[in-house]
């Protein structure tokens, strides 16, 4: 392509440049080359799931988020006594009248001391996290006590700011994940990484200002000052983990697939880079393996799922699906490189979760769709795409390998029939929405290729189920409850996912939507230390199973690439 411009230098910025991104009115193209719209770092019209259930519907969850708040009178050091061999200084004063053990504060504590001081006023409020102090502030600002609970996930990042006093969520933020720039899917951000060392740097200041960013916006909605935020805990898969802290991912995309670390990670934001009380904790929930990540142990954490005494499977399902068994040996846990396909991506009318994107389709005698936002459709997201699949089936439309017929049914309704239609290249699609009718003027389509990848995703999906339930020795009709997380695993309709043999063939009593589950237990390891010294726990605990590495996978693959 041509040199970058002046215009762009200026706008964009050198490492932006140097990253690929340009300006599509400055761009001329010289060559054959792929372009991708990069994600508005602001859009407002992201369908993006924010809602999690409500912490106290959780069993046996009580707040003790491990930062607690003393306020003290500030008086003169008391002089030497008796029974002193040297006056106190002023920090020992004022531990003393807090009634708290005397611990060396840190060096940003002992600086404020002076200037607070001479400031006068009501007396100063002392900050500690699990005894150790975190800051000093002037007056007494015991009731503001806030965290931040992040999900980060390949696609979106959904922020919650909640009041650590009574757990009560006071913002809720989100976006997509601005790395997507680099790749939609895990294996694709691993690349860039490991094409540069800076590139990792890349990735996590794409991240931090990101998340930076929520913060301010969560603050400003709830009426918050930043430094009033004194523990902060992430969780996202193990890509997410290492790109936040600035570690390169590449082990985890290269056999045998080992993260950096493991544990749970404590570090303060100052050190991290987050704008909030600067020596507060950032507390990453530890991964369990390869890719079954912090969010994973989260959705365990939220579910209960380990406490359970029947068999149960949570399933994450998204570009990175990840799912866990509760058997009668314990946990198992795998995750799958489904793709981008099941949430809109690398469709020829394939878009997110926003305004104008078709997230329900019904195929009878014609076809009905709903549209986010209302109004004239732009696109097909990750539930319309498995709605209209699934009443393509039921029409005889498409047969259970996935063929498109050019050739439609003697019965099929006229309106249907039509639809039946062959693009440029002569292969077949089936038209959803007139141009006439869409926000762009063009059909909105499904093609055969579209269908291929719809199938790729399934049975990525349906087979890694299939050998963890083998390895947990757990057949369908052994599983008392299955448990729906994530954002496709919200907004799918069951029907459509039974359908395709994307789930499980179990009784519809037995499915449940458990909404974004690692972004609860994010909040209960927020509000509760003994919840997240528990994700240590059940970190541990979990079995990781490579279902890629397993002598039945590929047979069960091809299987599960027909339609049932």
């Amino acid at each position: 392509m041509s040199p970058a411009t002046l215009a762009e230098r200026v706008r964009l910025g050198a490492d932006e440049v140097q990253a690929h991104y340009r300006l599509a009115c400055q761009t001329e193209a010289w060559d054959d080359l792929t372009v991708r719209v990069a994600p508005e770092a602001h859009e407002v019209s992201l369908h993006i799931l924010t809602e999690a259930p409500p912490l106290r519907s959780v069993s046996g969850l009580t707040v003790d988020p491990g930062v607690l708040k003393v306020f003290v009178a500030s008086p003169p050091p008391a002089p030497a006594g008796t029974a002193a061999p040297a006056p106190e200084s002023t920090w020992e004063a004022l531990v003393r009248q807090a009634g708290l053990p005397v611990s060396p504060p840190p060096l940003g504590v002992l600086r404020r001391i002076p200037a607070l001081l001479r400031a006068g006023g009501e007396g100063l409020t002392l900050v500690l996290f699990r005894g150790q102090p975190l800051a000093i502030e002037p007056t007494n600002t015991r009731a503001e006590v806030f965290g931040m609970a992040f999900d980060i996930g390949t696609t979106t990042v959904v922020g919650h700011l909640v009041d650590l006093t009574d757990g009560v969520v006071s913002a809720t933020v989100s976006a997509p994940n601005p790395q997507a720039a680099f790749g939609e899917d895990l294996m694709s951000r691993v690349a860039f990484a490991q094409e540069r060392p800076e590139h990792v740097r890349t990735l996590q200041a794409r991240l931090l200002r990101l998340v930076n960013r929520l913060i301010g916006e969560a603050c400003r909605t709830a009426g918050v000052r930043p430094e009033r935020i004194y523990k902060v805990v992430v969780v996202g898969n193990t890509v997410m983990h290492h790109t936040l802290l600035g570690i390169d991912p590449t082990p985890v995309g290269q056999a045998p697939f080992a993260p950096v670390v493991r544990d749970g990670i404590q570090a303060a934001a100052q050190e991290v880079g987050l704008r909030v009380s600067p020596l507060a904790p950032v507390c990453l929930l530890p991964v369990v393996a390869g890719f079954v990540g912090a969010d994973a142990v989260a959705m365990v954490l939220a579910t209960r799922l380990d406490e359970s005494p029947q068999v149960r499977v949570a399933a994450d399902i998204g570009t990175n699906g990840e799912m866990v068994i509760k058997a009668r040996d314990g946990l198992f846990a795998c995750s799958v490189p489904a793709g981008p396909a099941l949430e809109g991506a690398h469709l020829q009318c394939g878009m997110l979760s926003a305004r104008g994107a078709i997230d329900r389709v019904i195929i009878d005698r014609t076809v009905h769709v709903h549209v986010l936002g209302g109004g004239a459709p732009l696109g097909l997201c990750g539930s319309g795409v498995l709605d209209a699949v699934a009443g393509l089936l039921d029409a005889g439309v498409l047969d259970p390998s996935g063929r498109l017929t050019s050739d439609p049914p003697a019965d099929l309704a006229d309106d249907l029939r039509r639809r039946v239609v062959q693009l440029r290249d002569g292969s077949p699609a089936f038209v959803l929405v007139w141009g006439p009718e869409t926000a762009t003027g063009r059909d909105v389509v499904l093609t055969q290729a579209d269908i291929r990848q719809v199938q790729l995703a399934k049975a990525a999906i349906r087979s890694a189920l299939v050998v963890l339930q083998r390895l947990a020795d757990t057949p369908d009709e052994a599983i008392a409850e299955l448990l729906l997380a994530g954002a496709l695993g919200t907004y799918l309709d069951v029907g459509s996912a039974l359908r395709l043999g994307l789930i499980p063939r179990l009784p519809r009593r037995r499915i449940r939507y458990v909404g974004n589950a690692a972004a609860l237990g994010a909040q209960m390891a927020l509000i509760s230390e003994a919840e997240r010294q528990r994700a240590e726990v059940l970190a541990r605990a979990i079995r990781h199973v490579s279902v890629a590495a397993q002598p039945e996978f590929q047979d069960v693959f091809v299987r599960a690439m027909q339609f049932e």
